[in-house]
């Protein structure tokens, strides 16, 4: 198993995404011997999971049944174990477009975090791009290390542990972007100028607040990076669903009816047209915003690495 090659088959060892439905899921290590107990009952691992295929339905101990899904960046980032604050998709989607992110290119980060971002970049800059992502914490550097072995992607990132703003990523002229993700971001930008290659490069700040972003810019400006801007990025998601409405009565709708011969009695009638407005009522699909929408996350600094 691999988070960016796909398996077609449940193997001992594989981390595996237990889905119930939408709005609950969670991940699994597979393992000879062991069981998972969900609402629907109890999973056994070695006759339930272990050969059989990824989008398999099981069947549970009550007679409820769950999905088995392949593990993909996106839904890690939806069922990882937080070890800090994470980014998700809608952000993580815009930092690989602005980036210029594709297979083959080397990418340094800091900090590593919970690894939501660091799967996603793996899986973009695969089979031949390289990440180097910086962990201040020890403990989380050791666990992101064990989770990326784990999900045999390994050979394509170096963790380091140390403090970015001292001492940097350990390369030098080598990456094609650099991402930050620290509390004092303009303390790195000297160092990731350092890492990028040295025809030019695409960087990206995260930082929750605005004053964050001002010194940051000002850092950039003063490294002689160009093409500065800030970015929030806001979802907001609609509901489609059939919504019915009143007819205003015209006096137009009866007369048409007499003079087609149309019969409201006729089960034929039922569902057309005319029956509708002899109703009253039509329906159609509509669009309708949520009323609990996710806020603001962060700001997102993008800048380009000046060749002059």
């Amino acid at each position: 198993m691999s988070f960016v090659e796909y398996g077609d088959t449940i193997k001992d060892g594989d981390t595996a995404i237990v889905f119930l439905g939408h709005e609950s899921m969670f991940p699994v290590k597979v393992q000879h011997g062991s069981v998972t107990q969900t609402k629907y009952g109890v999973i056994r691992h070695s006759t339930d999971l272990i050969g059989k295929k990824y989008g398999s339905k099981v069947t549970c101990s009550k007679g409820g049944w769950v999905f088995i899904l392949h593990p993909t960046p996106e839904l890690w980032t939806m069922n990882l174990p937080h070890r800090t604050q994470i980014l998700y998709s809608t952000d993580i989607s815009i930092i690989t477009m602005m980036l210029e992110l594709k297979p083959g290119s080397i990418v340094c980060e800091s900090g590593t975090g919970s690894g939501s971002l660091s799967h996603a970049l793996i899986r973009t800059v695969a089979p031949t791009g390289h990440l180097y992502t910086v962990e201040f914490h020890q403990q989380r550097a050791e666990k992101a290390r064990e989770e990326f072995r784990e999900h045999g992607v390994e050979h394509l990132v170096t963790v380091t542990n140390q403090d970015v703003c001292k001492n940097g990523f350990g390369v030098s002229n080598i990456a094609d972007a650099v991402f930050l993700d620290i509390p004092s971001p303009w303390e790195a930008i000297g160092h990731a100028k350092s890492a990028l290659k040295a025809e030019g490069g695409r960087i990206c700040s995260f930082s929750p607040c605005i004053e964050q972003v001002q010194r940051t810019c000002l850092a950039m400006e003063e490294y002689g990076f160009t093409e500065i801007n800030t970015l929030e990025i806001l979802l907001r998601v609609y509901n489609v669903r059939t919504v019915s409405l009143q007819i205003p009565d015209l006096g137009k709708a009866a007369e048409d009816n007499s003079s087609t011969g149309f019969d409201s009695s006729n089960p034929s009638h039922q569902d057309s047209p005319c029956a509708n407005l002899q109703q009253g009522t039509v329906q159609f699909k509509s669009g309708v915003p949520l009323r609990e929408v996710v806020g603001h996350t962060g700001y997102l600094t993008f800048a380009t690495k000046s060749l002059v």
